[in-house]
């Protein structure tokens, strides 16, 4: 599977990064770095700047079709300037019109609300996005891992990067049931 990661060029919470795109790379998938400015991403351990990443596509030029499943890192800085970007919003709710899955972490949830694609899902997130998630009308759990498939597409969200391991297998199934 060609998966995307999906970043803001600064902010990204490096292991929610790493962790899924190795991964990725484990299972002999081929994960793309995506981000809206070509050039490198400037990942975040917190608030402390930790590596850089290379860019492989940028939003405004990469296609949905191009990509069996979308990951959406988190951080906090990473999805809020992502959802300012009407490319990559645009990109993201490419996905789920497409039916292809989706798996967002911690913060990144709050660019699937700003694409209007969590009415009437279940998810979870890291728990300060849960008033905007139930305004943006998705019902929101605390739970490690949630798969929501009440919609045009499955959806895989975590809250933290104490989730990971989970996210990754969950996610990684899920994609690949849904490519298979």
């Amino acid at each position: 599977m060609r998966i995307a990661f999906l970043t803001a060029p600064e902010g990204v919470e490096q292991v929610e990064l790493t962790e899924p795109w190795q991964a990725a790379k484990d299972a002999g998938h081929e994960p793309v770095l995506v981000s809206t400015d070509a050039g490198e991403v400037q990942a975040f351990n917190h608030l402390d700047k930790a590596d850089t990443f290379p860019v492989d596509e940028v939003v405004g030029e990469a296609t949905v079709d191009a990509f069996d499943g979308l990951v959406l890192p988190g951080g906090v800085a990473n999805p809020d300037f992502l959802r300012t970007d009407e490319k990559a919003v645009a990109f993201v709710r490419g996905f789920f019109e497409a039916g292809r899955p989706v798996a967002a972490i911690c913060h990144a949830p709050w660019t699937l609300v700003e694409a209007d694609v969590v009415r009437g899902r279940v998810l979870t997130s890291w728990p300060s996005l849960q008033t905007d998630l139930r305004n943006a009308g998705a019902t929101w759990v605390d739970e490690q891992v949630k798969v929501c498939d009440h919609g045009t597409n499955k959806l895989v969200t975590s809250r933290k990067p104490d989730d990971l391991k989970a996210f990754c297998e969950t996610y990684l199934e899920v994609f690949a049931a849904e490519a298979g």
